[in-house]
């Protein structure tokens, strides 16, 4: 680990710059329609530079990368939010993603099963997962919230990363408790301490991370156990649906409306 080269606590417009271009614009409502889904695309495109990505249902993926340039990349959630164990529908989602044009698959861990002591069903999944979307970017979410103890934590990460895996993520945002900074220590630990995985696999906090004050904690512990050079979109992503209107703010010394939504 590392001492932080920028205080990013303090400065607090270095911290947007990064937190803009590592940012996966998130768009997860079970009523999303395709309006919504341009103002999402038209916002991952602001004054201050573009998003890394923007993530949203299956059903909507080929409609957003229509919207985008190639240059900002479309993510989609595969067996989402539930983590169920069912093989079969994980892999109908990510085949939908796969075929929208999209880059990047944000699978759930079947966490429950996870914490009935069923490896086998985990593995399973996930490495049904990443055959059916390779070449793209895999991310799983953990469901860092639910998982009781530090010990299934790391375990999580162990078998995403045989699994395949190119990112862990903490949260789906749809459960009470999303990223904390203990879990995302965690999974930086399970990054950093294997030389397999060390320089190449990312890391991706989501769920309530709202101002760049939040984002702060995120860069700085990832920069700690990953380096500098981990802060950029190929290492380091933030999942949000609201942090884009402070980072804006952040950057013309002005205050941000009041945050909303639960990602």
């Amino acid at each position: 680990m590392q001492a932080s080269s920028i205080p990013w606590q303090q400065d607090l417009k270095a911290t947007a710059r990064v937190a803009l271009a590592c940012l996966d614009l998130t768009s997860l409502n079970d009523a999303d329609t395709e309006a919504d889904i341009a103002r999402l695309c038209a916002r991952a495109q602001g004054p201050f530079g573009a998003v890394a990505a923007v993530c949203v249902w299956p059903r909507l993926a080929a409609f957003a990368r229509a919207q985008l340039p190639a240059s900002i990349a479309v993510a989609a959630v595969a067996n989402f939010p539930h983590g169920s164990a069912d093989v079969q529908q994980a892999v109908r989602d990510t085949g939908t993603i796969v075929q929208s044009g999209a880059q990047e698959v944000d699978v759930v861990l079947p966490y429950r099963q996870l914490m009935a002591g069923d490896d086998s069903a985990v593995t399973a999944l996930l490495v049904a997962v990443r055959k059916a979307c390779e070449g793209l970017r895999l991310k799983v979410i953990l469901e860092t919230g639910v998982l009781p103890d530090d010990a299934l934590i790391q375990r999580a990460c162990r078998l995403s990363l045989d699994a395949g895996a190119d990112f862990l993520k903490t949260s789906t945002g749809k459960t009470p408790v999303s990223a904390t900074p203990q879990a995302a220590s965690i999974l930086l630990a399970a990054i950093a301490n294997d030389p397999r995985y060390s320089a190449r696999i990312g890391f991706k906090p989501s769920g309530g991370i709202r101002t760049v004050a939040d984002a702060a904690t995120y860069i700085a512990l990832t920069e700690e156990y990953l380096g500098t050079a981990a802060l950029t979109p190929q290492r380091f992503r933030i999942g949000a649906s609201s942090i884009l209107s402070d980072i804006e703010a952040v950057l013309t010394d002005r205050t941000a409306p009041v945050a909303t939504g639960t990602y």
